[in-house]
């Protein structure tokens, strides 16, 4: 152990990073959002990428797994890195130069959010603020091929202007927050909006909107809530 956290501090790589991921990979294990095949989960701190491996089961992680990825790419840590890191690492930049605090990515498979990104449905709503007021909503955008910059291509406009989730057409989502917790929060949260509106529009097939100005007010403060995420000094 000690030799390892040697070989750490030599390389330059964060113990509380890969702690930080291991710890919302065995969450979302636990909560079934990810499988050893579907899903994976990064961050990213002084311009490397600590991120879960390929093929391998989130649920039991080990510090010496997690993949680092220097500023130019190569692996200097842990076990090979997700094909997904293309998708992370776009992520990061789209935001980055839109001005958005982003240093977490994760990207499931969950059941409902992956139901409706199958289906090419945005999730979307005028009867739950809590969906208006922290998400607007969430837009499902066209397909690419996964491990190529394409399915993410599609989705820049929107990470760009500020969406903290999207779901990627036939795979499932991407959420982005200002640590790798927050972006586990939000695709949380998110699989339990969808499961609702799925209940309310789609098996009961009727939602009571609420009134024009109190949707108006909701999306207002979700425009409150986008801007406070913005870098300091941006």
């Amino acid at each position: 152990m000690d030799n390892m956290k040697e070989k750490m501090l030599e390389l330059g790589i964060s113990e509380e990073a890969i702690h930080e991921v291991l710890f919302v990979a065995k969450r979302m294990d636990e909560k079934g959002l990810v499988n050893s095949f579907a899903g994976n989960i990064s961050t990213k701190k002084d311009g490397k990428i600590y991120i879960t491996p390929t093929g391998q089961n989130k649920g039991i992680l080990t510090p010496e797994k997690i993949a680092v990825v220097d500023e130019n790419g190569k692996r200097i840590w842990g076990m090979k890195e997700t094909s997904e890191i293309i998708m992370h690492t776009m992520a990061y930049d789209i935001c980055e130069e839109n001005g958005w605090d982003v240093a977490g990515v994760v990207h499931s498979h969950s059941k409902i959010l992956t139901a409706f990104s199958m289906a090419g449905l945005d999730i979307e709503t005028e009867a739950f603020p809590e969906m208006m007021g922290n998400f607007h909503r969430i837009p499902c955008v066209p397909y690419g091929a996964p491990g190529t910059k394409y399915i993410l291509t599609m989705a820049e406009p929107y990470l760009a202007e500020g969406y903290r989730i999207v779901l990627l057409g036939n795979h499932g989502s991407l959420a982005v927050g200002k640590t790798v917790e927050d972006a586990m929060n939000v695709v949380e949260a998110c699989e339990a909006l969808a499961e609702q509106i799925l209940i309310t529009k789609y098996i009961i097939g009727k939602e009571k909107s609420l009134g024009r100005d109190e949707v108006d007010r909701f999306f207002e403060i979700y425009k409150e809530n986008r801007e406070k995420r913005r870098i300091k000094g941006d």
